[in-house]
């Protein structure tokens, strides 16, 4: 059991230790984006597996087609906020009246040539559409617009590439991206093709004959690539189970932290446990999960991990790619669901990360709704927000208001271990009394001349260590 516990502790990086947010947000914030638009051909698919995004100045453009006009404009909004995020100066923005997308270019041909004199006007070099465009409708408007043209999907991989930091979530959006790239390969006029065509073409002496086309070299080069990085996140993903188990092993309760993209989920970790993990007011500002110890009032351990932030039509590729960090939430015993009371769409927000909760298979798991920020809420509006979760726990991560009574829910929802007995501890078993403390609940403590004697509800394989010291059992 003492080797468990070492390594629970390898696992796990205390609280006390040097705070990196600081360092991280630095770095972060030193990076510059590159002007300039890239090439849309793949030249080589080892540096440039995926469109990069060079963004500086663009123009956004949304369909709406259901809900209401403030709907669209928080959903315009959010894409403007993710824009920025990923370094770029949002210019003007467009929503067009349609019961459905445009099937050749996502708007109607009218908002094309609005959408083309903006760009011309602003001196626009990219525009975003609030959406996923399939390819036909990607080169469609990118020829009537004559500048690049990106979709909401492009934009979160780009910001996620960005963000990433350790080799597992490199890896998950290195394989999101080129899962993106496969359907959208390819090239203008001839620069795509290695083929000379066959006997009646006018390819010239030489060029006559089969071929392959450099489109099709990248797709079997990507999927090669795609092949590989399955491999590698399989082996992550080996690793991340057995570090799992051991907590398992050691009975060792689990909160996960989930939530919109920029609700406070980091904020709140900080204040829980003192993680000093990286805060950012951005969108996506944490992709890779981080798991710190806390304990109980009474000294029972459990571990809170961050995760990361989901959105409105989140990426199905990252959905995918992300799945077995995302399963930390399935796998939990409590889900701590963060939500940013200052939103004008909380309601949305929360239905949107219930519905990615559902894709992992996590919307069994108990769930405790945090309303955060609640500093900046108006006092009618905390009012309405009260009305729609009358059982959450109200919050500010910042100013610390309400931490102290989320910290006690935590512990009143935290899973109850399966036995409850007592026993007579020898002062020289001091690791078992250590043990009924971090794993187990306490209810009574005594101190006697042959020992200690403890009330406690421990776990079963607990209890079986215990057996030999019970007096009596409930």
């Amino acid at each position: 059991m003492r080797e468990e516990n070492l390594n629970l502790q390898e696992d796990l990086p205390s609280a006390d230790a040097p705070s990196t947010g600081e360092l991280d947000l630095e770095a972060r914030q030193a990076l510059r984006r590159v002007a300039g638009v890239a090439s849309t051909e793949l030249e080589d698919v080892t540096d440039a597996e995926y469109r990069r995004l060079r963004l500086e100045r663009v123009v956004l453009v949304g369909v709406w087609t259901e809900g209401s006009i403030e709907d669209a404009e928080n959903s315009l909004d959010e894409l403007a906020q993710l824009a920025e995020t990923a370094g770029s100066e949002v210019v003007d923005g467009l929503i067009q009246r349609r019961s459905k997308p445009d099937a050749g270019t996502f708007i109607g041909s009218g908002k094309v040539q609005e959408l083309k004199d903006t760009v011309e006007a602003l001196g626009a070099d990219t525009v975003i559409a609030d959406g996923e465009l399939s390819p036909g409708q990607l080169i469609a408007l990118e020829k009537a617009v004559n500048v690049k043209v990106i979709d909401r999907t492009a934009l979160i991989l780009d910001i996620f590439a960005q963000h990433a930091k350790s080799a597992e979530g490199k890896a998950q959006v290195e394989l999101a991206q080129l899962q993106y790239l496969l359907p959208r390969l390819r090239g203008w006029g001839d620069a795509m093709s290695r083929q000379g065509g066959g006997a009646g073409s006018n390819g010239g002496v030489g060029l006559r004959g089969p071929g392959e086309t450099k489109l099709e070299t990248d797709r079997r080069r990507i999927r090669a690539k795609v092949a590989k990085l399955r491999r590698e996140l399989a082996k992550l993903t080996v690793t991340r189970e057995t570090k799992r188990d051991s907590r398992t092993r050691n009975r060792v309760p689990g909160v996960a932290i989930a939530g919109y993209t920029n609700a406070g989920k980091s904020s709140l970790l900080n204040a829980l446990t003192g993680a000093g993990i990286l805060v950012q007011d951005a969108l996506f500002a944490t992709l890779d999960t981080s798991t710190r110890r806390s304990r109980t009032a009474e000294g029972r351990e459990y571990t809170v991990t961050d995760t990361v932030g989901f959105v409105r039509h989140l990426p199905h590729q990252l959905v995918e790619a992300f799945r077995s960090t995302l399963e930390e939430v399935a796998e939990s015993d409590l889900v701590v669901h963060v939500i940013d009371g200052s939103h004008p769409d909380p309601i949305g927000q929360a239905e949107a990360v219930r519905e990615v909760l559902a894709q992992v298979g996590a919307e069994d798991v108990p769930e405790l709704i945090v309303v955060n920020k609640v500093d900046l809420v108006e006092p009618d509006g905390l009012l309405q927000l009260r009305s729609d979760w009358p059982d959450a726990v109200f919050v500010s991560a910042r100013s610390g208001e309400g931490i102290d009574k989320l910290r006690d829910a935590i512990e009143r929802a935290l899973p109850q271990p399966d036995t409850t007995l007592t026993v007579c501890i020898p002062y020289v078993r001091g690791d078992l009394v250590s043990r009924m403390r971090s794993r187990g609940e306490v209810l009574a403590t005594e101190h006697r001349g042959d020992g200690t004697v403890i009330t406690a509800r421990v776990d079963d394989a607990l209890a079986g260590e215990l057996r030999a010291f019970v007096l009596e059992t409930d």
